[in-house]
């Protein structure tokens, strides 16, 4: 059986975690491939908001099997708070979810490594949640770091001790004050609690379930236009995003992949720095944060909000592969009359492109726009496609044909049960 990605194709804050809780019923197995607790994952349903930052979205269906795969960072004192978080569900976690030894740990030393790093570039600051990713995978790439499996090595004690010297060296070089104390009480504790779970070689629970013909949903975090590679460098995250990152951050060969679904708001949105030329920066912008309440599930730092954009959704498909796509938060652009598309940029020197220029984040590119009409009414209780606004739906013909791929999900709203399901999803 092939392992089916989900991944969002903006700069993250798609909506994954609804999609994931969604699909879960048709996959035995989840599993997050990358990333930290700077993703939040929001899921809703049955009146109830959570938010999930490090716990494969499938968590709440206690039939699936959750894994954490190698390529995440993970942080043990969020993870412990996720888990009480969790408490008043009744889920059995020790049961249906797994972590990759070969995850990398966050120390409480990386956080401040990413606070003094942010601190230094001033005015040039990429934006970080500040959790400590970056120095994490730094650490990780520069063979250096902890991994989960360390936590019941022997000598792990000695090799924190080892790799938070040399952090304290650094935090020395940039004079960044700092009080480690408590946060370490803190972080060994939350060790002992992790070693409750099951620590396993993920890579085997990943091919043994494929070998087994167990369906399985590789979960994304943030979004393919933050990838290390293929984003707005260095306005990016630390991690191949994209589904390639799938492969390397579970240990599933190429050939394994089957379905990628493609998921992307019916705007745009970013939070942090770096380009973004369809953003609103006025009053149409503010009425679809404050309608999308976009505010980011991690930090709670307004997102910036601007119209979609066709080039980068266009370049975020080539580099995925992408065979399904999913439109989230359509009923965000219930209020506008008229709705903006861009399908090219403007250059500086006045050519026009369909693509993304490597200079983007140098240059200041103008979003070349079509006009289409809103719907301007509630999609409230739409389930069919028939049913939604004539206006709707020429809106996702519109994408549909410029994109070459038909939206098969369309979100109508914040519930598990407020979408519009067409071709193999319905």
């Amino acid at each position: 059986m092939a392992v089916d990605v989900l991944l969002g194709l903006q700069w993250g804050d798609e909506g994954k975690g609804k999609i994931v809780d969604v699909l879960a019923p048709k996959y035995q197995v989840v599993a997050r491939f990358q990333g930290g607790p700077n993703a939040g994952h929001t899921l809703e349903f049955d009146g109830f908001k959570h938010v999930l930052h490090q716990i494969p979205s499938g968590i709440f269906r206690q039939e699936v099997q959750n894994i954490i795969g190698n390529g995440v960072v993970l942080d043990p004192i969020i993870f412990k708070k996720e888990i009480d978080g969790l408490a008043h569900f009744n889920l059995d976690l020790r049961k249906n979810l797994e972590i990759s030894k070969k995850a990398s740990i966050i120390l409480p030393t990386h956080r401040l490594l990413d606070a003094a790093y942010e601190k230094a570039k001033g005015d040039a600051k990429i934006g970080s949640t500040l959790k400590g990713i970056g120095p994490t995978y730094t650490d990780k790439i520069s063979r250096q770091g902890l991994r989960v499996g360390d936590m019941i090595s022997p000598d792990f004690s000695a090799k924190y001790n080892a790799l938070v010297d040399r952090h304290k060296a650094i935090l020395d070089v940039y004079k960044f004050e700092y009080d480690l104390a408590a946060a370490e009480k803190e972080f060994f504790e939350a060790v002992a609690f992790m070693k409750e779970f099951h620590l396993v070689d993920s890579e085997y629970s990943v091919n043994h379930a494929i070998t087994a013909g167990k369906t399985i949903l590789a979960e994304g975090a943030q979004g393919s236009l933050l990838d290390v590679d293929f984003g707005s460098y260095p306005f990016v995250t630390s991690s191949n995003t994209i589904t390639a990152g799938a492969c390397t951050g579970l240990g599933v060969a190429p050939k394994n992949i089957g379905e990628v679904f493609g998921i992307f708001k019916a705007y745009a949105t970013r939070v942090g720095s770096g380009p973004f030329p369809t953003e609103l920066e006025d009053e149409v912008g503010e009425r679809m944060r404050v309608e999308g309440r976009e505010f980011g599930s991690t930090t709670g730092r307004p997102r910036r909000c601007g119209w979609i954009d066709l080039p980068a959704l266009k370049y975020a498909m080539m580099i995925n592969g992408v065979t399904q796509l999913i439109m989230m938060k359509a009923d965000v652009l219930n209020i506008f009359d008229e709705i903006q598309v861009c399908t090219a940029y403007e250059m500086p020197d006045g050519s026009i492109t369909d693509q993304i220029p490597f200079e983007i984040t140098d240059i200041k590119v103008k979003p070349v726009y079509e006009t289409l009409k809103g719907w301007a009414c509630s999609l409230e209780g739409m389930r069919d496609f028939n049913e939604l606004p004539v206006e709707l739906a020429d809106y996702i013909k519109f994408l549909e044909k410029h994109l070459n791929l038909p939206i098969n999900f369309i979100s109508t709203g914040p519930d598990r049960e407020a979408c519009v399901l067409r071709g193999s999803l319905a």
